[in-house]
């Protein structure tokens, strides 16, 4: 079979190729501006603050913000997660968890853990790959502050009941962090339908961006403590942090060359619409998960038939380590995967996949039918080579 070129298939990493936009994007800011937003009176510096802000209402308008200036950009989503649970949480607080959390919420909640914050973690079931909503309201105490969860799973592709966990936690006065890390490009998300109190995105998966970009949307009346405090290039006469947003919860030079990228990233995102999208990424899907469970010796991860995924998949072949498995697409085929444990170790002991891991597939609105295509006929020839 002839080989597309390099193909690409770790978008729950980062995403790659990008769209030409985003790349002019980081180009135009580095050529053409290159000024601090908000830290001078000059036409580039201003220039640079419109820039950002066209960030924040782009961001808003993919989640249903109504206030753009509620978005605080971060690195990345482990930044925003840290920014949300360590700003909120005390000792003798209580949060709930789900057992397949990626380590971006599990790390800092085991922290925050040995320091009195008590913790309860809701199983998946390891066919389903569900959760059943009603067990995060039976665990709901008196001293519940916070429910954080991610919104799809980076390893079984799984999209968990955000809207009704959400309404749970409105009725019961319960603060709701969502990690958006795989889903914000990919699937709708509101945060007013979804009753979201905070919401961790990335930049540089699914909406397009490049690396080292992200934020945290933080809703009205939700404080928040500062998780570093610093030059805002507000109140410079003042040697105390601020008490308004962003700036509250934003201190340094920001990464605007990167977040003119993002801009052009989810602009994309919103020209394309998140239906086209998800229907290109669930055909590829279909074709992956069709191609997959008719090569002997493939064991899939997870519940295959779910109608509402990501474009995610993972698996193993019989008598190989996924390392092995790796290796080879990438020699001999050049196909670039991740495999191992995905840094949700927390995932595999659900899945029963721990400490082995697996192979894993992810694939972007940007891949193309004939890419997995041979990608199934290299998983194929793995297979039928570990059987001679």
């Amino acid at each position: 079979m002839k080989k597309p070129g390099l193909i690409y298939f770790d978008n729950a990493a980062t995403s790659y190729p990008k769209p030409p936009a985003t790349l002019e994007a980081c180009k135009y800011f580095t050529n053409k501006v290159g000024a601090n937003p908000g830290r001078s009176g000059h036409r580039l510096s201003v220039e640079a603050g419109r820039i950002l802000y066209d960030a924040r209402a782009s961001v808003a308008e993919l989640f249903n913000i109504e206030d753009p200036l509620q978005i605080i950009f971060t690195y990345n989503a482990t930044y925003a997660l840290n920014m949300a649970l360590f700003g909120l949480l005390n000792p003798g607080d209580h949060v709930i968890t789900s057992s397949i959390e990626h380590n971006s919420i599990a790390r800092p909640l085991r922290h925050l853990e040995s320091q009195g914050v008590e913790l309860t973690r809701i199983s998946v079931d390891s066919k389903t790959c569900q959760i059943d909503p009603c067990d995060f309201k039976k665990a709901i105490k008196p001293n519940t502050k916070l429910i954080a969860i991610l919104h799809g799973s980076n390893v079984t592709g799984a999209i968990l009941p955000v809207a009704e966990i959400g309404k749970i936690t409105r009725e019961d006065n319960v603060l709701f962090l969502v990690d958006s890390a795989q889903t914000a490009g990919v699937y709708p998300i509101d945060v007013e339908a979804m009753n979201i109190d905070l919401l961790a995105f990335t930049g540089h998966k699914s909406l397009f961006g490049i690396q080292g970009t992200g934020g945290l949307y933080v809703r009205e009346g939700v404080n928040v403590r500062p998780l570093i405090r610093g030059g805002t290039g507000s109140k410079s006469e003042e040697d105390i942090q601020p008490d308004f947003m962003p700036d509250c919860l934003e201190s340094g030079t920001p990464n605007t060359p990167g977040l003119t990228a993002l801009t052009a990233g989810v602009k994309f995102v919103l020209a394309e619409g998140i239906l086209k999208i998800r229907s290109h990424e669930e055909a590829l899907i279909k074709q992956l998960v069709d191609g997959l469970s008719a090569i002997d010796g493939v064991n899939l991860i997870g519940d295959m038939t779910l109608d509402c995924r990501l474009p995610v998949v993972s698996f193993n072949v019989s008598g190989l380590l996924s390392s092995e498995v790796g290796q080879i697409l990438d020699e001999k085929y050049d196909i670039m995967i991740r495999v191992g444990l995905h840094c949700a170790p927390w995932a595999h002991q659900t899945m029963g996949t721990y400490p082995k891991g697996t192979v894993r597939v992810s694939l972007s609105y940007l891949n193309k039918s004939d890419e997995v295509k041979y990608f199934l006929n290299a998983v194929n020839e793995i297979s039928e080579k570990r059987r001679t």
